[in-house]
């Protein structure tokens, strides 16, 4: 494995940093999903606590997949050596 190049490390910072932004964005539709009705409806306190620690376990479970997924989509892909 050789040295990688600039533009090699500036491909692989704007992958991390898409993983994350859209891992948070799919964490946050998740946990909004989930303790929506929350808002919508008169929920006793017991279920709004239920909601939201169900809300946050599943947008935890949802950012951890969507990262993985994003980055090792990203390093499965065949390097492109200008050939």
């Amino acid at each position: 494995m050789g040295r990688r190049t600039q533009a090699d490390r500036d491909a692989i910072t704007i992958e991390i940093v898409y993983a994350f932004l859209s891992a948070g964005f799919a964490a946050a539709l998740a946990f909004g999903a989930v303790y929506g009705p929350a808002f919508a409806f008169s929920l006793s306190s017991s279920t709004r606590r239920t909601l939201a620690v169900v809300g946050v376990i599943l947008a935890a479970v949802v950012f951890l997949l969507r990262v993985t997924h994003v980055l090792l989509g990203f390093a499965r892909r065949p390097e492109n050596d200008g050939d």
